[in-house]
């Protein structure tokens, strides 16, 4: 009976899930994630995703559609309730992502897996839709620029940072045994990202920014 194409996609994510988040997604070869899904056919990972960052686009898009739907439903309860609460928005980016905590079905090797990502240039979750629609960390960002001063906005990149920071602390999560509860972890991790983007911006930092852009103003034009 020839192998259901279906099933060998799942074993070869399952496996690339579990050896990327173990030693790195440069450090496995392609036919050892083959190996460990039981898959005979060698070539098969080539022939279902191409190469391997076919793989791991695969790998972030099967997590990639319930984390949508969850941040989407908390992101239309925000702006529904319209209090402009900094640490709603901020718990409508990270809950649905802690929430992998739980997923027995790889939940936790992704977020270790993201975390290896997000400092790449270019990154994204998904892969662009056809008809160039925005995704839900598109739609997050915009409703947080107006808790921010423009100039963190224009110049700092707070909310990139906010993003790299969550997925950091998930993944180092994500390598411990699981917990009895992700509730204290994850309500923390709200906090903190909250205090980072509610920070203000000091007077040194201000003064830097203020030099730096009367030095651009300064400098000829070609």
């Amino acid at each position: 009976m020839a192998p259901n194409p279906e099933i060998t996609q799942r074993q070869l994510i399952s496996a690339a899930e579990k050896l990327f988040a173990e030693r790195g997604i440069d450090g496995v070869s392609l036919r050892e994630i083959t190996v460990e899904a039981g898959v005979r056919n060698s070539t098969a990972l080539q022939y279902h995703f191409g190469t391997r960052e076919g793989l791991v686009r695969a790998v972030l898009r099967k997590h990639y559609g319930d984390i949508e739907v969850h941040r989407g439903a908390l992101l239309d309860e925000y702006e529904r309730e319209g209090a402009h609460d900094l640490r709603a928005l901020v718990a409508a980016y990270i809950r649905p992502l802690a929430a992998k905590l739980t997923d027995l079905d790889g939940g936790r090797e992704y977020l270790r897996i993201t975390a290896q990502l997000v400092n790449r240039p270019g990154f994204q979750a998904r892969e662009p839709d056809d008809d160039g629609r925005r995704d839900t960390t598109y739609r997050w960002r915009m409703l947080l620029a107006p808790h921010l001063p423009d100039v963190a906005v224009r110049r700092l990149h707070p909310r990139f940072t906010a993003i790299r920071v969550t997925f950091i602390e998930l993944a180092r999560r994500a390598e411990q045994p699981p917990a009895r509860s992700e509730r204290l972890f994850t309500s923390h991790l709200i906090d903190l990202v909250t205090g980072l983007l509610a920070a203000p911006l000091s007077a040194e930092t201000l003064e830097i920014i203020d030099e730096s852009s009367r030095r651009r103003a300064a400098a000829p034009t070609a």
